[in-house]
């Protein structure tokens, strides 16, 4: 009798791994990877704010069925990227201007605290680092190489955050960051910020080189500030222009045209 329960019992364990192992192959794995695709999609402009989302084209171009696709979108509306509507399509989040001012708000506390940390606990070795990717920073910059330029910065950020050896400040700038990435490409459109940027970064090395705290996380918290305030004038100058930016597709591809005229 025991031994039936037991082979029983382990049955049961046997068809539980199985399910578990066949779930992270075939439906995690999917919707992970379409949700990093997509978010980078999103992030870069190839799927422009305001645009709908249309299922079958999605699930054909990244050859997974709509399941995976649903889930990943719903991971993306979590980030605030996506907009999901009932018994409607799902659209691209729009970058609307009272959002971007929270935003900022809330990535220059964060950065801030993480610069005054990093300042402190960041070893040579990191400084080194931080040193070179300033020097690739400044050529790409000075080579008019924007999309490279905006990836290469972006890590820049992350690896302050990292250095700041705070598990909870990087997470949550990681929950963050999507929506950041996205706001701070439209700022770089404009070529006065572009230029301000690889000063305001300049002056960031310099202070965590000279382990000065406070100095750093000022630095860093107008930084961040400073691309919020272009980013809201941006959208100003689109909503004047165009008529509401912040839900029109077609301003954000001009952005992408001025883009692409720097590289």
């Amino acid at each position: 009798m025991a031994e039936r329960k037991k082979a029983r019992t382990d049955g049961k364990r046997g068809r539980s791994t199985v399910a578990k192992r066949r779930l992270r192959l075939q439906r995690t794995g999917l919707h992970e990877d379409a949700t990093a695709r997509l978010r980078s999609l999103i992030v870069r402009g190839d799927l422009a704010p305001g645009e709908p989302v249309i299922e079958a084209d999605l699930s054909d171009a990244l050859g997974i069925s709509r399941t995976p696709l649903r889930e990943a979108l719903k991971l993306l509306a979590s980030e605030g990227l996506v907009e999901l509507r009932l018994n409607r399509s799902a659209i691209i989040a729009p970058i609307r201007q009272d959002e971007v001012e929270e935003l900022f708000e809330a990535v220059s506390g964060i950065e801030r605290v993480a610069a005054e940390l990093a300042a402190l606990r960041m070893t040579e070795r990191d400084l080194e680092k931080l040193d070179q990717l300033q020097e690739r920073m400044e050529r790409l910059h000075d080579t008019g190489k924007l999309r490279d330029y905006f990836e290469l910065n972006q890590q820049i950020h992350s690896f302050i955050v990292a250095c700041s050896r705070n598990r909870a400040l990087k997470a949550t700038h990681d929950w963050l960051l999507g929506r950041v990435e996205r706001a701070r490409l439209f700022a770089l459109s404009s070529q006065e910020r572009w230029d301000e940027s690889v000063q305001e970064h300049r002056a960031l090395l310099a202070a965590l080189k000279q382990r000065d705290a406070d100095l750093a996380g000022r630095v860093l918290a107008q930084h961040v500030v400073r691309t919020g305030v272009v980013v809201r004038e941006i959208l100003d100058s689109r909503r004047d222009g165009v008529g509401q930016p912040g839900d029109d597709a077609a301003a954000h591809d001009d952005l992408v045209t001025q883009q692409e005229d720097h590289v």
